[in-house]
């Protein structure tokens, strides 16, 4: 690891960066003033940039899960202060780190109001409407996790996965803290909660924007950038709208075409490959690649595959994907995919499949509204021998609120049409007739026409949420006031927008 990182870096002097940690730990830990500190670095060190502090934190500090957490990266700063360069780097507007930075300067926004309310006695509804935004800063995490924390364990710069997640995650369990309080109308532990909130955001951001973003520019290269946009969209934004990138026109393309069809006739012609069209026997039956990806796209369920090294090998691309997932996560390991605090029960879990001691295991997440199954199968060839394990997912709400039998034919739609009044008559009928209001509730909408949701999805990619555990739990309050504002379309585009699909249902 350590030669890998500096491989990615400029050139490295190691005793100036042995001399720079001996200097942050004996100032952190009271052993000398700062005017020491700073004579040291003068005499010792000299100028340094954020990816020397990352390079120090990663080759020569040993890792410690609480370690982001304990760090107080105001009092670093202090003692850096005019000896690492620390201003904001000036980024295109659609670049992936650009994204995070405001992220970052919304959530500050928000916790000044939270600073701002926390001094009047609390109306409940104040609070709501403000947690109504921050509940969307998580989101900001989730792409870190699965976008740039991959890209940086390949250069080498693990760092970030083995301390910051717990971080990521104090704050994430201290925003749904906060609402599961305020809706208890646990006033004083909810205020008390607020403090450790602005603490701790304040302070990751700090950190995020001090070493994190500048040491990713320094160790991602410009196409990587480019290749991470796609997957940021995926997962998506917290509080801003970002385009879908364009894809870049394809150079010599016919020229590549024509190789790319020359190289696979030739391997075809000595058995090896096979074309997207051309039959493969599978085990009960012959299918082309073309339907096989194409199956594990439709599956109802959401599988992953890690093989016997423990790398992410296999995800399936799935429109209702229950947790994110972007391409950087294949080729990691597996325990590098999962939050600090249940990265031991991954490990048991392959470890007894290894061992041949267990064959499965199963979870569940029961919400108001949500039920999650999670089912972990070990992999094995015919002679037993372990060859990975493979991850279900599936949200069983809808299944679980199933009762009595259906033997009989019901499109999805028709339940509703037919337990409605007569008065309810075609679709069109009824558009013109019906007010939607900025106010009008999206759950509204959709129980009469299901269809609206899957064509918001299908036309904006902001939307593919709804169909996410997350999003469900959104739609209990969301407007269309709400979601024109979140998804940049504005209310009056999204009303619009409504009425023209369900006249053309």
């Amino acid at each position: 690891m350590i030669n890998k990182m500096k491989d990615h870096l400029p050139s490295i002097e190691i005793e100036r960066m042995k001399s720079l940690l001996d200097i942050e730990e004996k100032y952190e830990q009271g052993k000398i003033t700062l005017e020491e500190g700073r004579e040291r670095l003068r005499n010792e060190v000299g100028k340094i940039y954020p990816y020397h502090i990352a390079y120090m934190e990663q080759t020569l500090k040993d890792g410690n899960e609480d370690e982001c957490v304990r760090v107080d990266m105001h009092k670093v700063l202090e003692l850096l202060e005019g000896f690492m360069e620390n201003k904001r780097p000036e980024l295109a507007e659609d670049h992936p780190l650009t994204h995070y930075y405001k992220e970052n300067d919304e959530m500050r926004k928000l916790l000044l109001k939270v600073e701002d309310l926390v001094q009047y006695p609390l109306i409940k509804n104040q609070w709501l409407e403000l947690y109504d935004d921050i509940k969307q800063y998580p989101i900001h995490y989730k792409r870190k996790q699965n976008q740039l924390y991959p890209l940086l364990e390949k250069k080498g710069f693990d760092r970030p996965t083995t301390t910051m997640w717990t971080f990521d995650d104090i704050i994430s369990d201290e925003i749904r803290s906060s609402v599961q309080l305020l809706e208890a109308t646990d006033e004083d532990a909810f205020i008390a909660k607020q403090h450790d909130l602005i603490a701790h955001a304040r302070d990751l951001m700090e950190k995020e924007e001090t070493i994190l973003y500048p040491t990713a520019l320094a160790l991602i290269t410009k196409d990587e950038f480019e290749d991470m946009k796609i997957g940021d969209q995926e997962i998506g934004f917290a509080f801003i709208n970002v385009t879908s990138p364009k894809p870049e026109p394809l150079k010599n393309t016919a020229v590549k075409e024509s190789f790319a069809t020359d190289l696979q006739n030739l391997l075809s012609k000595y058995g090896y490959g096979v074309g997207e069209n051309e039959e493969l026997n599978v085990t009960t039956g012959k299918l082309t690649l073309k339907q096989i990806n194409l199956i594990y796209k439709h599956l109802p369920i959401d599988i992953s595959f890690v093989d016997e090294n423990e790398l992410v090998k296999f995800y399936s691309d799935t429109n209702h994907r229950i947790f994110p997932r972007s391409k950087n996560v294949i080729g990691r390991e597996v325990t590098n995919c999962h939050p600090r605090k249940s990265v031991h029960i991954v490990k048991e879990i392959v470890d007894k499949f290894r061992k041949g001691e267990q064959d499965y295991a199963e979870f569940w997440i029961n919400k108001p509204d949500v039920f999650i199954y999670i089912h972990y199968t070990a992999v094995r060839d015919e002679k037993g021998k372990f060859c990975g394990v493979l991850e279900m997912m599936q949200d069983c709400t809808h299944i679980r609120s199933l009762t009595g039998s259906q033997t009989l034919l019901t499109w999805a739609g028709e339940e509703e049409k037919s337990s409605t009044s007569e008065e309810k008559v075609t679709t069109k009928d009824v558009v013109k007739g019906i007010e939607i209001t900025p106010e009008t509730k999206l759950k509204d909408i959709f129980e009469i026409y299901p269809m609206v949701k899957k064509e918001l999805a299908k036309r904006y990619p902001s939307f593919k949420m709804l169909n996410s555990p997350l999003g469900k739990i959104m739609l209990k309050r969301a407007t269309i006031q709400l979601a024109g504002e979140r998804s940049g379309l504005g209310v009056d585009r999204m009303i619009k927008l409504i009425k023209d699909i369900i006249t053309s249902l």
